[in-house]
């Protein structure tokens, strides 16, 4: 048994708020450490994959620091990721965005358009969360509370994969998850006294099995 707390840590590909996610959490009690060290994400206990901008320069980035192994491997081992905003795109197989791009596989389905005929794209703003099912990621969050996102993509689960959803344009996917490997297409970070209980249900979850 390890001593002293979780081992959290935000990995640093070069394309996230990555200090705004670490002082969120910060404000919760939870000590996450950026890195972009492949040994240490090897080596944690919890990680989140923050992101803004394009999914195939992310995966890029991903590759070219090395840091996409780890935490495929921390994943397979168990260990709760979270991804954020495109952080949760790059989760999923693939993404159509800038001619395609595969993601990484942690979670099956693709990522598209968001579909909003007559809406400015990329969404950027309020928007309610329609709770589909019980998950820890979202305990204490009630049905209609309201998150901040900034996006023109959206991910498109398996069914049994949708924690939550929300609406502009289309109903789309806004919290995933499958096992230990959980995403948000907002920005809890953002998101008020709402999205820092999300992440203090993250954080809870580096010291217990996941129930999403």
């Amino acid at each position: 048994m390890s001593a002293g707390p979780p081992q959290l840590k935000i990995a640093d590909y070069g394309m996230g708020n990555l200090r705004s996610v670490a002082k969120a959490f910060e404000h919760v009690g939870v000590q996450a450490a950026v890195s972009s060290d492949p040994a240490e994400l090897a080596a944690a206990e919890g990680i989140v994959l923050p992101g803004v901008g394009a999914f195939p320069e992310a995966m890029r980035e991903i590759g070219r620091r090395g840091i996409g192994e780890p935490i495929a491997s921390r994943a397979a081992a168990g260990v709760p990721v979270l991804g954020i905003c495109l952080g949760m795109q790059l989760l999923f197989e693939s993404s159509a965005e800038h001619g395609g791009s595969s993601g990484l596989g942690l979670l099956p389905g693709t990522v598209e358009p968001l579909r909003a005929p007559g809406l400015k794209l990329p969404h950027i703003g309020w928007a309610h969360l329609r709770l589909e099912r019980e998950a820890g990621l979202t305990a204490g969050i009630r049905d209609g509370e309201p998150f901040y996102f900034v996006h023109s993509f959206a991910a498109h689960p398996e069914p049994g994969d949708l924690i939550a959803s929300a609406e502009y344009g289309e109903r789309f996917a806004a919290v995933v998850g499958r096992g230990n490997v959980l995403g948000t297409q907002f920005h809890p970070e953002k998101s008020s006294a709402a999205g820092l209980r999300m992440l203090a249900n993250f954080a809870a979850m580096t010291t217990a099995p996941a129930t999403a």
